[in-house]
């Protein structure tokens, strides 16, 4: 975890994409290389602008997968969150929870 923590804040975290390569890393075991690659296909994006805050930032909002500064209206929490599990295909164990309780 603290290797994980340490690559996606290198990477500026919410800022850009390190949050999501970080989430690659921990769901499904990457490498660092191959969870860029993986974040950077599901984003439709180059690598090397999954650290480009000007990239990302417009990129997040759109998709709906949070942002660092929260905008009015936009998707927060644990519906950001979801989105996240969603685009890139990975079970959050939080987003799994909160939906059971609306599945009865």
């Amino acid at each position: 975890m603290p290797i994980t923590h340490i690559v996606a804040a290198g990477m500026g975290g919410i800022r850009t994409a390190g949050d999501l390569v970080a989430w690659m890393q921990m769901a499904r075991r990457m490498k660092l290389a191959d969870a860029k690659a993986y974040v950077a296909d599901k984003l439709g994006v180059d690598v090397v602008d999954l650290v480009d805050e000007d990239v990302m930032h417009p990129l997040r909002k759109e998709m709906g997968i949070g942002t660092a500064t929260p905008m009015a209206g936009g998707p927060e929490g644990i519906l950001a969150k979801s989105r996240v599990a969603d685009l890139l295909g990975i079970e959050i164990n939080s987003v799994k929870r909160f939906k059971s309780r609306f599945e009865k």
